[in-house]
């Protein structure tokens, strides 16, 4: 079974590698020159594939988190802080957004977006200082707002998220993206730099006061001010810029799923887009699993439950190690017993660990110790190392969201 959802596990991120899937999906040449913007956990691999395949000889920056590096030849590869945004990044974001300003009608601007990108292109606004956006980043991490909140109030933060990169642009662009989002709208994904943005000033003031954060003096200035508005749907500078998602979670999730077809468990898929509390959406999980094994309702065992979206956890006090997938584990073990079961984030890296995520096995809960105390405080990284069940992939350089699976023999 542990080799099992291992399998399931690697299928998805490889329905997801950009080397593998990126080069249908390339555009024709321009008559000049081609630059490449890419920025994401993915941006990296992304490049190396577009270096692969396209005719000429492409420039231009791809920021990747650190250790999420590969070998590009003419596309230069900048490492930079993720989740929280650093000076590395807005170096090189600042030098991207000079570079498109010079593009012309001939030219096209090639843009590269995954995941972790609201972070690594993270060029704020002139009125906002680099170590404010920090703090304020940080108090959204721990505050459970999602991941479209969060990037609401980010964009309006920034001198190239919301549209403002594709805006900037006289050359056509194209978007090839990779959706680590429920949904999947280009205007979520890495904050949408070349997406028009349906969101307002107000709506980011009113997501900082649902979540009760108290933003640093800058950006509650800039978010009350107001004075420059993203670029909104039906802007027609929007007119020559096409944004293509070539991967999502839902086709990470139909790879998993033939995995276990092939091995004589029936696929069911819950969604891509499940969110909320990592702890909560184990409990719901859990009653679905007391309710298949009971009455064999909704679907009869053997059967494996796939999952994926992005849970939150919200952090009370400084917490202990441990990301949502391995802490989604951990109440799940604790509300039902004897399952088999993975979660993983698809980038490799579950919170700010060095583990993708965990598996769940019928006896670790016996195995462990101090389950309950260790959810308590957010240590779901503890109990599962003590048991020898992380998993740890590395960086995978895609990232589709998380990936969940539940067996029910």
């Amino acid at each position: 079974m542990r080799a099992l959802l291992e399998e399931s596990f690697r299928a998805a991120v490889a329905a997801a590698d950009p080397r593998a899937i990126l080069a249908a999906h390339l555009p024709k040449p321009p008559k000049g020159k081609t630059y490449v913007a890419a920025a994401g956990k993915a941006a990296a691999s992304m490049a190396a594939a577009v270096e692969e395949h396209w005719k000429g000889e492409p420039g231009g920056i791809a920021i990747t988190r650190y250790g999420h590096g590969v070998p590009t030849k003419r596309i230069r590869v900048v490492e930079a802080g993720h989740p929280v945004p650093d000076e590395a990044g807005e170096a090189a974001a600042r030098e991207i957004l000079g570079e498109v300003r010079k593009l012309g009608p001939d030219d096209l601007l090639l843009a590269l977006l995954s995941g972790g990108g609201s972070s690594l292109l993270s060029l704020p606004a002139a009125d906002v200082p680099m170590a404010d956006l920090k703090k304020v980043t940080g108090q959204l991490l721990k505050s459970g707002a999602a991941i479209q909140e969060m990037n609401t109030v980010r964009k309006h933060l920034s001198a190239i998220h919301g549209g403002r990169l594709a805006a900037a642009s006289q050359a056509p662009v194209v978007a090839l993206i990779i959706s680590d989002v429920t949904g999947d709208d280009p205007t979520h994904i890495a904050s949408g730099p070349c997406a028009p943005d349906p969101t307002t000033y107000a709506d980011a003031r009113e997501i900082l006061t649902r979540y009760r954060v108290d933003p640093p003096a800058s950006v509650k200035a800039r978010l009350e001010k107001a004075l420059d508005e993203t670029p909104k749907p039906g802007d027609p500078r929007f007119a020559r810029v096409e944004n293509k998602v070539i991967a999502t979670a839902h086709r990470s999730l139909e790879a998993a799923a033939a995995v276990f077809a092939r091995n004589g468990l029936a696929p069911v898929i819950l969604g891509d887009s499940v969110t909320g509390e990592a702890a909560e959406v184990a409990k719901v999980m859990a009653a679905l699993v007391y309710e298949i094994r009971k009455y064999g309702s909704p679907w009869r065992p053997p059967l494996a439950l796939i999952s994926g979206g992005e849970c939150t956890v919200t952090m009370t006090g400084e917490g202990g190690r441990g990301g949502r997938c391995a802490e989604f584990l951990l109440s799940l073990g604790i509300e039902t017993d004897g399952v088999w079961a993975i979660a993983c984030d698809t980038d490799g890296i579950d919170g700010s660990e060095d583990n993708a995520g965990a598996i769940l096995t019928p006896d670790s809960m016996r195995r462990g110790r101090d389950a309950k105390a260790l959810l308590a405080k957010h240590d779901s990284y503890g109990f599962f190392s003590a048991l020898g069940d992380l998993v740890v992939t590395g960086p995978t350089r895609t990232n589709v969201n998380d990936y969940r699976a539940i067996l029910i023999p």
